[in-house]
């Protein structure tokens, strides 16, 4: 399948091009840069939410399925998106929410018992707490008299009933929608959240820290039963009913051992556990390895270092790591994903001010810089966030560079098509220094300390982060070489 090794670009649709002047960015926007998406050797774009939205949290809190919102372009633009997708070589992923719409949606009048709801009472049905705090139950502001509705996020994204026939339904009609138009498959949003406890029990009190990072109100309990429901299985394979062969990516923020439920169905799900590892080698070692141990095929991970939700790679790595952490992620067997900005080093920037997202995500989220200059070359009005650093970091300067970050993700993605297949670790000498192999012809080899270490034996190599200290790992360096022996 074309997936199992692929490189997936994140487009932010908002920050990605604008074509208009608006400083939004749109899909024609997207259409004039998807050469950049060629040069840099990828597989696949995943397209962040373009369907109309309040914009309560930037696309994921949907009114309209079957549309795209007037900001972002038309029907038609998709349509010429996806032709010049598909022209160029590439697929396009969309991305789904299944498990909850925008309060603004006809269905949650029209059809209110596709939403969780619970009669009339003088306190919320349990003490389930929204992932950006505070309750996760609110009366209805259009209905008082219809009770209680459950949103696992912000009070105007209302979490849907998949225990309704009804909903599966509609749900598989969306997927269809899509997909006739011409999307490759979706990366579904918030898959744990599809199924919760049919009871609607108390979370316990939190026994100890959560296995991957939360925020702090939400970190108090333990969510055993406002997400991942023991039949959770039942809602995803409706799903993968609906969707048929196309490529199905589970946003599952569980540890790996919890994957087995989902991955059932789905061609594969992300690993949040590499994705939170401190840069530690052997913290990012156990990640690795624990993550391919519990899968039957590593190709049914998907490796992720960055995205809109989360602070960007090189701010969380740390200024001089984002070569070494391009070349981790990219010879890792599996489909990988690569958030916009990343191929040219762009940090977290100061965010709008008053924010724009309540929950402090803008940081991660401005525009893609592809020139020097004021704007960027991102738009010729003012832009929705500002650009952070364009004169620093920008593709045009570093498109012809072969030393700059960009070449080297350019060169890796091609280097990449010729690694064996699985992983194996091996043992380096240094606990600064991981090597794994990949297949029988290929070792990585990455140094993790801020001065230069040994190299393991190893043959000629093949491709360099930097330049080599007489011959040794440069700080903070790594390469990829032939297998001697």
């Amino acid at each position: 399948m074309w997936w199992r090794d692929a490189v997936v670009y994140q487009v932010y649709p908002r920050s990605f091009q604008d074509s208009d002047g608006d400083g939004v960015g749109d899909l024609p926007g997207i259409i004039g840069r998807l050469d950049h998406l060629v040069d840099l050797g990828v597989d696949a774009l995943w397209l962040s939410p373009i369907m109309p939205s309040p914009m309560a949290d930037f696309g994921y809190d949907v009114s309209c399925f079957d549309d795209v919102d007037p900001v972002y372009g038309s029907l038609e633009d998709f349509d010429r998106l996806v032709a010049a997708v598909h022209g160029r070589g590439l697929r396009l992923i969309m991305d789904l929410v299944p498990c909850h719409t925008s309060i603004e949606h006809p269905w949650f009048d029209a059809h209110p018992r596709r939403y969780v709801r619970r009669p009339p009472a003088p306190a919320p049905p349990n003490n389930w707490v929204a992932s950006f705090g505070g309750p996760a139950w609110d009366v209805d502001p259009h209905e008082p008299a219809r009770g209680w509705y459950l949103h696992s996020f912000y009070p105007e994204q209302p979490d849907l009933d998949w225990r309704n026939p009804e909903v599966a339904e509609a749900m598989g009609d969306v997927v269809r929608f899509w997909l006739r138009r011409g999307a490759d498959g979706y990366r579904l949003d918030a898959l744990d959240r599809l199924l919760k406890d049919p009871d609607l029990r108390d979370d316990p009190v939190a026994s100890g820290p959560p296995p991957l990072p939360l925020p702090g109100e939400y970190a108090a309990l333990d969510h055993v039963h406002s997400v991942n429901a023991p039949d959770i299985g039942r809602g995803v394979a409706q799903l993968r009913e609906a969707a048929g062969d196309a490529f199905l990516v589970g946003e599952v923020y569980l540890p790996t051992a919890a994957l087995g439920p989902y991955l059932e169905h789905l061609d594969a799900a992300f690993s949040f556990e590499l994705y939170h590892a401190p840069w530690e080698p052997q913290v990012v070692r156990a990640a690795i390895e624990t993550g391919v141990a519990r899968v039957d095929r590593p190709s049914r991970l998907a490796w992720v270092l960055s995205n809109h939700d989360f602070p960007r790679l090189p701010t969380r790595v740390g200024p001089g790591r984002e070569r070494l952490a391009a070349l981790l992620l990219l010879s890792l067997p599996g489909p990988v994903f690569v958030y916009q900005g990343d191929e040219i080093g762009m940090p977290d920037g100061p965010g709008a001010d008053p924010p724009l997202d309540r929950a402090g995500r803008d940081a991660f989220r401005h525009p893609m810089q592809w020139e020097p200059g004021p704007g960027g070359g991102f738009t010729t009005g003012a832009p929705w966030l500002p650009l952070v650093d364009p004169g620093e970091r920008n593709v045009a300067d570093q498109r012809g560079d072969p030393g700059s970050l960009l070449s080297l993700y350019r060169d890796v993605i091609a280097l990449r098509r010729d690694l064996g297949p699985g992983l194996a670790f091996v043992e380096s000498g240094s606990p600064d220094v991981l090597a794994f192999r990949r297949g029988e012809d290929h070792i990585v080899v990455l140094n993790f300390a801020d001065e230069p270490r040994d190299a393991p034996p190893h043959g000629q190599v093949l491709l360099a982060t930097h330049s080599r200290p007489e011959g040794r790992l440069a700080p903070g360096g790594g390469f990829v070489a032939l297998v001697t022996g």
